[in-house]
C-alpha cells in the first residue's frame, strides 16, 4: 500500500443576507454534479487564507473578507486525502452570478443546506453548519 498525497484545498462559506453560497461542480470534473463551497487548491508557499482569496477571485469573479476558520477536515477520495479547510467569508463585491468551476450556483437558507447531494470534503462543515442552527 503506497503512500497516500494529501491535497491542501480551502473553501468558502459565504454568507449574505443569512443565505449561504453552494455551488455544483461541472458534470467534467472530478465529483462532477456535486454541490460544493467554492474555493481550490492551496499553491505551494501560499497560506490557506491568501490561496482562497485568490481561488475566489479566479472562479468567481469577486473580493472577499475572510472573518475566520470553521474546520478542517480530512476525507479519503481514491488514492488522495484531501485536507479541506472551510473558512467563513463575506463578499466584498457584487455577488457572484457565474463561475469558471462550476455550472450552478444557488444562494440557500442554512437550513436547506441538506437538501443538496454534497461532495464527501464539504459534508463535515455542511453537518457543522447544521448544527450550529438555532432550532425553534
Amino acid at each position: 500500500m503506497g503512500e497516500r498525497s494529501v491535497i491542501e484545498v480551502v473553501a468558502a462559506i459565504i454568507e449574505s443576507e443569512g443565505l449561504i453560497l453552494a455551488c455544483r461542480r461541472r458534470p467534467e470534473k472530478a465529483a462532477g454534479g456535486k454541490w460544493e463551497f467554492p474555493g481550490g487548491k492551496v499553491e505551494p508557499g501560499e497560506a490557506p487564507a491568501e490561496a482562497l482569496t485568490r481561488e475566489i477571485r479566479e472562479e468567481l469573479d469577486t473580493p472577499i473578507r475572510i472573518s475566520g476558520p470553521l474546520r478542517t477536515d480530512d476525507t479519503t477520495v481514491g488514492d488522495n486525502i484531501i485536507r479541506l479547510t472551510c473558512m467563513r467569508a463575506q463578499l466584498l463585491g457584487p455577488a457572484p452570478t457565474h463561475s469558471s468551476d462550476h455550472d450552478s450556483l444557488r444562494w440557500m437558507p442554512l437550513s436547506e443546506l441538506a437538501t443538496l447531494d454534497w461532495a464527501a470534503p464539504d459534508r463535515p462543515a455542511v453537518a457543522e453548519l447544521l448544527d450550529a442552527t438555532p432550532t425553534e
